[in-house]
């Protein structure tokens, strides 16, 4: 099983035809997608189940019908045990970005959250997961899939965000604070912090 979000929204993408409650079931080979992502964003459907049999095919029958783009990103810890966050659009976000031609995903993920916070030294330290949200480029939707990595740093020095990309704050966060930004952050990075519930798509490949 896969979420996919529509701003706050999850699309479930599942290999049971029924999830119960209000949840209405479209076959992920024959739903007009784009037409179901304008819905859940005029809030006329709110509970969404894709369905295939296979799940191998779930994410490459997703793929075919929304251009994806490819970022990589941090859930970045300091020696203190405090995590890095920065204020985006009035969110509380974790750094990430698009990957770039002949660059690997992990190499991704350490430029991203260096450029938009001004950090150095940093280490990757495992996978954390795969998260995937739809937004709008340029008037067509986009499937943004974004593979997060659990990182370190020693790092002290002084953190500048990268303003070009709307940052405007880049903070370190105890525990405390951490689940007090979370409530003002978006349900994609909140999934980063249940830990105990990784899913890891099969057979995906990285392009840029």
């Amino acid at each position: 099983m896969y979420k996919v979000f529509v701003n706050d929204t999850p699309i479930i993408l599942s290999t049971k035809k029924d999830l119960g409650g209000e949840y209405k079931t479209y076959s992920i080979k024959t739903v007009r997608l784009k037409r179901l992502i304008r819905k859940i964003i005029k809030g006329k459907i709110t509970h969404v189940n894709l369905y295939h049999r296979k799940e191998e095919k779930l994410l490459k029958l997703l793929r075919k019908k929304i251009k994806v783009v490819v970022a990589g990103g941090g859930k970045v810890y300091n020696s203190n045990g405090e995590i890095l966050f920065i204020y985006r659009n009035k969110k509380w976000d974790l750094p990430k970005g698009k990957i770039e031609k002949d660059e690997t995903i992990e190499e991704c993920a350490i430029r991203e959250v260096a450029e938009e916070t001004a950090i150095t030294g940093l280490q990757i330290t495992g996978f954390l997961r795969i998260t995937f949200h739809v937004f709008k480029r340029k008037g067509k939707y986009r499937l943004k899939e974004t593979y997060w990595y659990n990182m370190s740093s020693d790092y002290e020095g002084e953190l500048i965000p990268q303003e070009k990309e709307g940052i405007e704050k880049v903070k370190w966060k105890n525990p405390e604070k951490a689940e007090k930004a979370l409530k003002n952050s978006y349900a994609n990075i909140k999934l980063l912090f249940e830990e105990d519930n990784i899913t890891v798509p099969k057979n995906t490949s990285v392009e840029a």
